[in-house]
Parts: structure tokens; C-alpha cells; sequence
């Protein structure tokens, strides 16, 4: 049987805000818990209010391992004022600004989460720069542009353990879904091509592959 979240986790997960499906949610749910097997930190690239993070950090917590964030919480391109998915309640009034960072602090605390999730926050390039330990979990829902995603992947592909698990979400193989989704589709081709990575499940527009080999 599917490893599941408790029904409190799965309540809080439907009320945050933020945009992944329950079915996908489920299926990250899963993910995680296989890869939290391996005793390493299971990373997330795109939290905005915290939905997702609360799987993670749930079955981080089950497995005693830490469920790591990174985001600038600015919103991505499609979250700026004027375009289909911008929420004014994320907006800081004095700057004028998005800051998803209060919403998806309350998500956390509100699940009783915190004390399992480290938030790093700043721009993805810049912190796997630096970044030199291996992750159980890879989990790529940032910008949808072919800069972001493709600089999402090859910052933090590179270190998913051998055995983990590298998810990308939002892949729409349909060129109609060229801003929402082709260029994390093309992330996708290009782990498969890279020969690193095997996928393991597809769940709507979350994909799972397993690291493979060497080869990114």
C-alpha cells in the first residue's frame, strides 16, 4: 500500500495555499518517504506558501531527517501582479512587493512542522553554488522559464545521492503549455537523456526518476 500522510497533514496541505493537486501531492508524499530511507535531507527547489513543504517535512520527520526549502519568496513570473496566478494577500504593503515568507511560516507552524524544515532563502543558482552535501530528494517546482528550471536542474541534480529521487513538477509535454510547462518538460527530456536518471512514476504533471548513474 502507498505510503499516505495522516489525515491532519493532508487536511493542512488542501487549506495552504499554493497550486499542486492532491493526487500529485500524494504521489511527493510517497517520494519522499522512499527516498527519507536513505538517511539524507530531501530538498525542495520552490516553496511559495509552504503546500508541498508540508509533505516533505512530514516525512522527513518520519524518517528523522530535515526537509530543506529554497526560495527568494518574491513570487516567480507568473505570481507578479497582472498575471493569472498573482494573490494580493502575498503582496508586503510597505514595499509593495511579494513575501511569501510570513504565509509559509504560518503554514509550517500552524502543521507543527517547523522544527523539521530549514528555509534557505535567496536564489536557487546562488545557493547550489555553494552547496556540497548529498540530498535523498530533489524536488524541482521553481520558475517556469527555461533559465530557471534549467538552472534548477543543473544546480541541484548534481547532488542527488545515488539510489535518490529527483521530481519535477508542472511537466506539459503539449506545446499549447509553452509558459506553464515546456520548460520544465524540457528538464525532463534532458535527465532522461542525460543517462543519470531512470523515472520511476508519472502522476498528472509530477514526474519521479530515480539517479542512475553519473552521467549529468
Amino acid at each position: 500500500m502507498p505510503a499516505a500522510p495522516e489525515p491532519e497533514i493532508l487536511a493542512a496541505f488542501e487549506a495552504a495555499k499554493g497550486f499542486m493537486p492532491t493526487g500529485e501531492g500524494l504521489a511527493l508524499y510517497e517520494a519522499a518517504v522512499e527516498a527519507g530511507r536513505l538517511g539524507l535531507p530531501l530538498l525542495e527547489v520552490g516553496t511559495y506558501c509552504g503546500r508541498s513543504a508540508l509533505l516533505l517535512a512530514d516525512a522527513a520527520r518520519a524518517a528523522g531527517v530535515t526537509a530543506i526549502t529554497v526560495d527568494h519568496h518574491r513570487g516567480s513570473e507568473e505570481q507578479q501582479p497582472g498575471w493569472e496566478y498573482h494573490d494580493p494577500q502575498t503582496v508586503d504593503p510597505e514595499l509593495g512587493l511579494m513575501d511569501t515568507l510570513p504565509t509559509f511560516r504560518r503554514t509550517l507552524h500552524k502543521a507543527g512542522l517547523e522544527d523539521h524544515v530549514v528555509a534557505v532563502v535567496g536564489r536557487s543558482p546562488q545557493i547550489a553554488a555553494f552547496w556540497n552535501s548529498p540530498l535523498g530528494l530533489v524536488f524541482v517546482d521553481g520558475g517556469h522559464t527555461d533559465e530557471h528550471a534549467s538552472g534548477d536542474y543543473e544546480g541541484w541534480a548534481p547532488h542527488v545521492a545515488e539510489g535518490g529521487l529527483l521530481l519535477i513538477h508542472d511537466v506539459f509535454p503539449d506545446p499549447v503549455d509553452e509558459f506553464t510547462g515546456q520548460a520544465p518538460y524540457r528538464v525532463y527530456l534532458r535527465a532522461l537523456e542525460s543517462g543519470a536518471f531512470t523515472e520511476v512514476s508519472a502522476t498528472d504533471s509530477l514526474r519521479v526518476l530515480r539517479r542512475t548513474g553519473a552521467g549529468i
